[in-house]
C-alpha cells in the first residue's frame, strides 16, 4: 500500500498534472502508478517527463537504458522498477531472459553493453566517486563522451525513480520481480 495518495485516475490528479498524465496515456496505453503517484507534484511530474523525454533523445540505445535500469534498481533494492524495466526489456526492447538476469547483476551478454552496465554499477555503488581508470575502461569499450555522460545520467534518473519508488511504496502494476536486497 502506497504511503501516499495515488490519484485512482488522471481526473482525480492535480490539474496541472492532468495533461501529462494525458500525455503518458497516449504513449504508454496506461498510466502506471509511479506517474500518477508523482502527479501530486505537478513540478515533479514536468521534471520526470522531461528528463525521460530528453534522455530518450540521447545516444544510447533502448536496450542498453533498460538495462542500466535493472543494474541500478537491483543495486538499489526497487522492485518497482525492476518489475517495469523487466516488462520494459522483455516487450519492447527485446532482450531474452538470460539477458536480463545479467543485467540485475550488472553484466551482460553484449560486450560493449557490459562495459556500460559495469560502468553504471561503479557509478551507483561509489556514488560518482570512480576512478581515471574506471573512465578510461568504458571508453575503451566504445563509449563516446556524450554517451559516458549520459550513462551517469541514466544511472541518477534511475536512482530517483528507485528512492520515490521505495520512499513512497508504490504499488506495484507489473508482473511482479522482486528485488534481492538493496546492495
Amino acid at each position: 500500500m502506497s504511503r501516499i495518495t495515488t490519484p485512482p485516475t488522471i481526473e482525480a490528479a492535480p490539474a496541472a498534472s492532468q495533461p501529462l498524465l494525458q500525455a503518458v496515456k497516449k504513449m504508454l496505453g496506461v498510466v502506471p502508478n509511479l506517474f500518477r503517484l508523482v502527479a501530486n507534484s505537478p513540478a515533479a511530474l514536468e521534471g520526470y517527463l522531461g528528463m525521460m523525454s530528453a534522455l530518450n533523445k540521447g545516444e544510447l540505445p533502448a536496450a542498453t537504458r533498460e538495462r542500466i535500469a535493472l543494474t541500478v534498481a537491483e543495486i538499489n533494492g526497487c522492485s518497482y522498477c525492476l518489475s517495469a524495466h523487466t516488462y520494459l526489456g522483455k516487450n519492447v526492447a527485446k532482450l531474452d531472459d538470460v539477458e536480463l538476469a545479467l543485467n540485475r547483476t550488472g553484466k551482460s551478454n553484449d560486450p560493449k553493453a557490459d562495459a556500460a552496465l559495469k560502468f553504471a554499477a561503479l557509478v551507483t555503488h561509489s556514488r560518482g566517486h570512480v576512478s581515471e581508470t574506471d573512465l578510461r575502461a568504458v571508453k575503451a569499450a566504445g563509449y563516446t563522451d556524450a554517451q559516458i555522460i549520459e550513462i551517469v545520467q541514466h544511472v541518477a534518473f534511475n536512482t530517483w525513480t528507485n528512492y520515490i519508488n521505495e520512499v513512497m511504496k508504490i504499488d506495484v502494476d507489473f508482473p511482479l520481480v522482486s528485488a534481492r536486497a538493496a546492495a
